[in-house]
């Protein structure tokens, strides 16, 4: 499935279209390539997608094409697209569906009197779909492949048999419920929420409480819940769970004030920016600064525990991740665009050394960009460049190239332009490579601030930084007995 899309994204269910709505709007940081909605009656399922962010398109006119009196269910989604086919973006949207009647409009798409819809965040090994036609696929999209294995042999099948990474939602016309699976590993994150008295899901909990709603609890990895029309649920839990849960999402994608897995993400960077207090302190620094947004907390926490001032040098224009754009030069753009100085800091600045706190190093753009910014603009003498997270997409002790197969836009075979700037180079060709000097908190300090929240290590997938696949105890298994995933 080489040329599959696969994403990262944010979904939700909830019961009524203005609740939807509101929900994947505060999800909207996990995506923003495209967004869509389904509808779910006692007599069709319907469907509309399109391109751009969730406002792009007015909730007023999604009422007019989704009149309430014939839905009881809504599910929603946004999205970025991490390969394949990225000049087609609007097909490869969610909700994925079998069945049905397309109309394309150009900007976006309807499609009426569906037969199963999915919403989807994560990515499914190809493996698992051998038997399974592409090319006669709408999209080249996992998700949709998991459609037709989920029509030939049901939910239970699927939790059974395909360990990760996924958390969705189904809607499947020969079925009254909504279902919403999330797999044994607990990779993507997702949460039970209430409101006015009906229960939805959603990626993250800030989804009800930006929202007039409230936490229930985290899906339980390995199970599928059933969400009446009525608003009530059952769920069925059908796996053990294998933990592996993404740090990733507490390091950089979730919404800082949300909690998965029962944990802050807040507290969580407050302890990376301890433990990198711990790890680097230079008697030559003078400010603490970060890359905004998202390493805002765990830079405030550094320099409190350093006891460096802390100060705002850049900002940005609009709140999107060039993480999420669709290519290289999306991404390169919208850095060159968006991060900017503060104004009338050169005379305060100048001649001084900062440190500047991020929450990853990938392609390295972005740290490009500030050292481009802090050495030409403000004139500094010297700028560090601290990453709370440990290299990423580096050759691990086993040989194996890394990356992420599991919903990240880091695959570990990248595109031409597009490679790791960790893989291959020692810390010291990395400072040169970036023009500054690089330090990144080491594995065992980032693991040590989960344990602390918690959140053991042999509960996390750390494999994008040299640790162990997810799947590999799952894999030895069916090794042992003939039949091997070929997932390394």
């Amino acid at each position: 499935m080489s040329e599959s899309v696969r994403h990262n994204c944010g979904f939700c269910v909830g019961h009524t279209l203005h609740d939807v709505y509101s929900f994947i709007r505060s999800l909207q940081h996990r995506g923003r390539e495209a967004a869509g909605i389904a509808a779910v009656g006692e007599s069709s399922i319907d469907a509309i997608k399109w391109a751009g962010s969730v406002d792009r398109f007015d909730v007023t006119d999604l009422h007019k094409i989704f009149p309430s009196p014939r839905y009881h269910t809504y599910m929603a989604h946004v999205r970025y697209a991490t390969s394949g086919r990225k000049d087609e973006i609007l097909k490869d949207a969610h909700p994925h569906t079998l069945g049905g009647h397309v109309e394309d409009r150009g900007t976006h798409q309807l499609i009426r009197d569906c037969e199963i819809v999915a919403v989807h965040n994560g990515q499914i090994d190809q493996c698992f779909f051998p038997d399974v036609d592409l090319s006669a696929m709408q999209s080249r999209c996992d998700t949709e492949a998991l459609l037709y294995r989920y029509r030939r042999e049901g939910e239970h099948s699927l939790l059974k048999n395909i360990p990760g990474a996924y958390t969705m939602a189904i809607a499947d016309w020969r079925k009254r419920d909504v279902m919403v699976l999330r797999d044994r590993t607990g990779i993507k994150p997702g949460v039970l929420g209430w409101k006015d008295g009906k229960f939805g899901v959603a990626s993250e909990d800030i989804s009800f409480r930006n929202n007039g709603g409230d936490y229930i609890e985290d899906i339980e990895p390995g199970s599928v819940y059933y969400l009446t029309p009525e608003g009530d649920y059952t769920k069925e839990n059908l796996v053990k769970p294998d933990l592996s849960y993404c740090f990733f999402e507490w390091n950089y994608i979730t919404n800082v004030e949300s909690r998965i897995n029962g944990v802050s993400v807040r507290r969580i960077r407050e302890s990376l920016g301890e433990m990198l207090a711990k790890e680097f302190n230079v008697p030559d620094a003078d400010i603490v600064t970060f890359l905004p947004r998202c390493p805002e907390v765990a830079a405030r926490s550094y320099a409190k525990k350093t006891g460096l001032p802390f100060q705002h040098i850049f900002y940005k224009m609009r709140g999107e991740r060039s993480f999420q754009g669709s290519t290289a030069t999306d991404r390169r753009k919208s850095i060159d665009d968006n991060l900017q100085l503060l104004p009338g800091l050169k005379p305060h600045l100048q001649g001084k050394t900062v440190i500047m706190i991020d929450d990853s190093i990938i392609r390295g753009n972005n740290s490009i960009r500030a050292r481009q910014l802090l050495y030409e603009e403000l004139e500094v003498k010297r700028a560090y460049l601290v990453s709370y997270t440990p290299p990423i997409g580096i050759t691990g002790e086993d040989g194996v190239a890394r990356g992420c197969m599991f919903g990240v836009d880091m695959p570990p075979d990248p595109p031409q332009g597009e490679e790791f700037v960790a893989r291959g180079r020692t810390i010291d060709q990395i400072s040169d490579k970036m023009g500054m000097p690089v330090v990144y908190l080491s594995p065992q300090s980032m693991i040590a601030a989960f344990r602390q929240a918690g959140v053991p290590e042999s509960d996390l997938c750390t494999f994008c930084i040299g640790g162990r696949h997810p799947f590999a105890e799952l894999n030895e298994e069916m090794e042992s007995n003939g039949r091997q995933l070929g997932l390394i």
